[in-house]
């Protein structure tokens, strides 16, 4: 404290004390009015330390600071001027009535284009995503289509205030907006309505695509895209009929298609059984007639072996075995009736008399 204002407060402590003397409130204690010790031993350092107060006062009331939080970065304005290097998450001081900052947000932000009946859904402010009516498009023939995406994109932070300083804070609606709904117009535009949801892979590629280069073309590239989904094609009434009328055809003639081809596999293994059963009926058939002539080849051979087997004196001596019973049987019958049968080399002899007990039959 400066030392004039020392001796002012001794002076005053001074004459208060001489003053209460003839005072009837003599039992009253004095004021006191001597300044704190700490501020007795600054001296002349208390004027500095008053307008450093002062300036932190005037700092609080008239918020010479600002807190830029992550995701987030900040641009300083001097006298309406931008700088041209943005200011990082953190803490920061400007000065009052000459500096502002404005804070932009870098976070992946999302733009959707709905039907009316999502429009009425409450998005949180803040959170990153804005909301627009779906793109009303017109097909080749001139019929209305309703085109329903979803962008995904962000502000590049390096060149934000050049974009803030050429687009302004609303550099959503002036960039991604009108590139998104010319470039979906354009591609759309080329098709009939009844052969997008067929190609609806083709088209989103190159809605994709031409948004991406429309962006990247813009001077200072300001937006990074991210990713563009499309979510619905809505067509018209009729059109819809028609489609499913079509699927419905479709199906029917797929439905017939598998039908034949069944009936087709049904024919081709009944075929397939008959050919079977034939086929084991003719080995079964060729297999007989192989035992036939297999017995009848070995039976021809048996005889032909008999055949060699038996000799002229073999012969000789059977038929005078076959006269004598002959004679036998005249013998004792004159009347018989003999009766030759065959009976390989030597004939068999069955004598027939008039007593079937006497009956004879003579085998070689």
């Amino acid at each position: 404290m400066p030392a004039d204002l020392n001796d002012y407060f001794k002076k005053k402590n001074s004459g208060g004390s001489g003053n209460s003397g003839g005072n009837d409130n003599d039992n009253r204690t004095p004021f006191n009015m001597d300044p704190p010790d700490f501020m007795k031993n600054l001296g002349k350092k208390a004027g500095l330390l008053y307008v450093l107060i002062a300036i932190v006062v005037i700092a609080v009331i008239a918020k010479a600071f600002v807190i830029i939080n992550s995701g987030e970065m900040g641009i300083k304005a001097t006298t309406g001027k931008f700088q041209p290097t943005p200011m990082e998450p953190g803490f920061h001081l400007f000065i009052p009535f000459i500096q502002q900052v404005f804070i932009v947000d870098t976070k992946v932000r999302i733009m959707n284009y709905s039907s009316s009946e999502d429009l009425g859904e409450v998005i949180q402010r803040g959170s990153g995503i804005k909301r627009n009516a779906a793109i009303s498009v017109l097909d080749a023939r001139g019929l209305p289509v309703s085109i329903e995406l979803t962008v995904q994109y962000k502000l590049e932070p390096a060149t934000a205030p050049q974009t803030i300083a050429t687009w302004g804070m609303s550099w959503e609606d002036k960039i991604i907006n009108p590139v998104v709904r010319d470039v979906t117009r354009s591609v759309v535009g080329k098709f009939n309505a009844e052969e997008l949801p067929q190609k609806r892979n083709e088209i989103a590629v190159n809605i994709e695509e031409g948004i991406r280069k429309a962006i990247d073309a813009q001077p200072g590239q300001p937006v990074e895209l991210l990713t563009v989904q499309l979510r619905e094609i809505v067509l018209p009434v009729k059109i819809k009929e028609q489609i499913e009328r079509v699927q419905v055809a479709r199906q029917e003639v797929e439905r017939t298609k598998y039908e034949v081809e069944k009936a087709n596999q049904e024919a081709l293994k009944r075929a397939a059984e008959a050919e079977g059963q034939a086929k084991a009926r003719e080995i079964n058939a060729q297999g007989q007639a192989n035992a036939v002539k297999i017995e009848a080849d070995a039976e021809a051979y048996a005889n032909k072996k008999i055949s060699e087997s038996i000799s002229g004196s073999l012969l000789n001596l059977r038929q005078i075995e076959v006269q004598g019973k002959f004679n036998e049987a005249l013998r004792e019958n004159k009347d018989a009736k003999i009766f030759l049968t065959p009976g390989g080399a030597v004939p068999n002899i069955w004598v027939d008399t008039k007593d079937s007990q006497k009956a004879v039959s003579v085998a070689k």
